[in-house]
């Protein structure tokens, strides 16, 4: 999986002005069935993909966390909110809570998640590629294709598709 992640790091790089445009003309031109080709695509992807065997996303970004985050992982920790906030988390420039580092501080070295029953949404979501209205997030999955092979694999086979 190392090397998957190694190899993504480059093709990423070579590929990003041409995902870039793509995913950005995806948002100005959604076609129709848009969000039933992404969870086709997303299903088939995560038949073949053990996030377990990779967790980059835990290891080099934060998620958002949300209030509702906050307020249930505090209780799952039985923690004051201000308490878990101050231990672990820091505002961000849009002004959003997310880890104070990285790799996730809940990430153990099997790459499991201490908290996975009660994980932000975001961490639920990941990597957003069944999401509705898909167009509507194509920045993200941007940022998303750098760190996620699933990611990279589902938009190059949307690409294809298309």
């Amino acid at each position: 999986m190392q090397n998957r992640i190694k190899a993504l790091s480059e093709q990423s790089k070579d590929t990003h002005k041409l995902n870039k445009r793509f995913l950005l003309r995806l948002q100005k031109k959604p076609p129709k069935k848009l969000d039933y080709i992404m969870q086709e695509l997303h299903e088939e992807e995560f038949k073949n993909t053990d996030c377990m065997q990779c967790a980059n996303c835990c290891k080099t970004t934060s998620p958002i966390f949300t209030n509702k985050d906050i307020v249930r992982i505090a209780k799952f920790f039985r923690m004051k909110l201000q308490d878990f906030i101050a231990m672990y988390l820091k505002i961000d420039k849009d002004q959003d809570y997310v880890l104070k580092s990285s790799p996730c501080v809940f990430l153990d070295e099997d790459n499991s998640c201490n908290i996975y029953n009660v994980r932000p949404k975001a961490c639920r979501e990941y990597p957003h590629t069944n999401r509705k209205k898909f167009e509507k997030i194509t920045h993200l999955t941007i940022h998303n294709i750098k760190i996620c092979p699933a990611a990279y694999s589902i938009v190059e086979k949307l690409k294809a598709k298309l």
